[in-house]
């Protein structure tokens, strides 16, 4: 018992160190990147992409699922984008809500006989709906099949190069086509997706489709997110970026080169985690064909959403999160450690399967190991200083550093009281926050064993209008 114990606890401690060295090296690229872009971004350009005739044009494809408390105010976001030629393409997926009720009234929809082209397969299409009042608006009306088949559906109906996926619960900031299409324009033989940063909206007021006053949340649920967000885009996704290695492309907020993702089949109907996998296929498929690419993260372009308030919805989600990893390293793994895939093969699929796969489970050992050693009296000072170091200090000083990150670079909560919450909010989220997450995780290892499927129902509230 004694052995068993002594053996858990030093293999937790390296795992700890290990992955401590990971996140201080991610962090340091990112901190060095991140400057690198605000300078390049001081140049401007923008007003240039956007008068420029020679601009790519847009579908944006928007998934939606018993939306109906926020689908009325993403369209009424993405109306007010500047950019100059895009076209919106809202995919109800079979909703049992008012979702697609609420869009024929507000935006005066009517059915049209117009055929949609399936270049991938997806599930049956209903009927299509355009607006009188909203001339770029297009409505699919189609059989539930879930998230990936509603995004290839609407890859079907979508009619430009390059289409960006957004979720239903998202709004998006008026510059953020313009600024996460930049280096489609910059390098267009080579970029095959690019992707924004998602923020969370929960605590922000929303008037007209737009983010008027930008707030941390006050419920604790949705603040220990915002740190979570933080600390995966701007201290970590960046770095891979900054390396070619970057392996998702969060769901909510992503641009793509429409005939890329069709060469790969579209996205994947098997799995809860679509994104990871259509970016794993991507970068295979570019690989495979010996051909010079880019897949990129760009910290500017912003794309506002709603997270989970309740334990149980997080729960939910967390475990989706969780099992659409483990698909993804799974259906990829040939991938894994070769020098065919470059980075991506030797570095980053390698840290999700041990940090992020494998990770939890270490974690939640550690420490069941660490309270049974202590009840047994053979618990030493010396092990449990280095112990919290490892664990715990040196989370807090990552979490903090991405809110110092978020403030250097991105400056967008202006109250000293938001970013003093979000600063304790760095040391709560490891008095119990991170704790709970890792048992989730590691449940969610079971349901992938056993097979499980299915998203779970995702409620939500609906944004704080002004």
């Amino acid at each position: 018992m004694t052995t068993v114990l002594w053996v858990i606890n030093v293999v937790v401690l390296v795992y700890f160190l290990a992955l401590d060295l990971v996140y201080a090296a991610l962090l340091y690229v990112s901190f060095w990147e991140s400057g690198r872009h605000m300078r390049r971004v001081g140049f401007g350009g923008y007003d240039r992409i956007f008068r420029s005739p020679l601009t790519l044009p847009i579908s944006i494809i928007v998934p939606a699922y018993n939306e109906e408390a926020t689908i009325v105010e993403t369209v009424n976001a993405m109306r007010l984008l500047e950019y100059g030629e895009f076209q919106i393409v809202v995919v109800v997926d079979g909703s049992r809500d008012e979702t697609l009720t609420r869009l024929v009234e507000r935006f005066s929809l009517e059915a049209v006989d117009r055929p949609v082209r399936m270049t991938i397969p997806c599930g049956t299409i209903k009927r299509v709906y355009v607006s009188r009042t909203v001339t770029n608006l297009t409505v699919i009306a189609k059989e539930n099949g879930g998230k990936a088949d509603a995004l290839n559906a609407g890859i079907n109906a979508a009619r430009y190069p390059l289409f960006c996926a957004v979720d239903a619960d998202a709004i998006l900031e008026s510059d953020a086509l313009l600024r996460v299409v930049k280096p489609f324009m910059e390098r267009p033989r080579e970029t095959v997706a690019t992707a924004g940063i998602v923020r969370v909206v929960n605590g922000c007021k929303v008037s007209g489709g737009r983010v008027v006053d930008v707030g941390a949340p006050r419920k604790g649920i949705a603040l220990f997110q915002v740190i979570e967000y933080l600390r995966s885009f701007l201290a970590s996704r960046t770095a891979w970026s900054r390396v070619g290695a970057l392996f998702i492309i969060s769901g909510a907020f992503g641009l793509f080169k429409k005939d890329a993702v069709v060469d790969v089949g579209g996205y994947r109907t098997d799995t809860v985690g679509e994104d990871l996998d259509l970016v794993l296929r991507l970068h295979r498929l570019m690989r495979e064909r010996r051909q010079r690419y880019r897949i990129v993260f760009i910290p500017d372009p912003v794309v506002w959403t709603e997270v989970p308030e309740s334990l149980r919805v997080l729960h939910r989600q967390r475990n989706r999160w969780h099992r659409g990893l483990l698909e993804g390293l799974m259906f990829n793994r040939d991938m894994m450690g070769r020098r065919r895939y470059g980075v991506l093969g030797l570095l980053a699929l390698p840290y999700n399967l041990v940090f992020e796969a494998i990770g939890p489970l270490l974690e939640c050992a550690g420490y069941v190991a660490v309270a049974i050693t202590a009840m047994l009296g053979l618990l030493s000072v010396q092990y449990f200083v280095l112990f919290t170091l490892l664990a715990f200090a040196y989370g807090i000083f990552l979490s903090v550093s991405a809110v110092f990150l978020e403030e250097l670079r991105m400056k967008r909560y202006r109250r000293l009281s938001d970013i003093g919450l979000l600063l304790l909010f760095t040391i709560l989220e490891n008095l119990g926050y991170r704790q709970t997450l890792a048992v989730w995780r590691v449940q969610a290892t079971f349901d992938y064993m056993r097979k499980k499927s299915g998203w779970g129902e995702m409620k939500r509230k609906g944004y704080e209008t002004v």
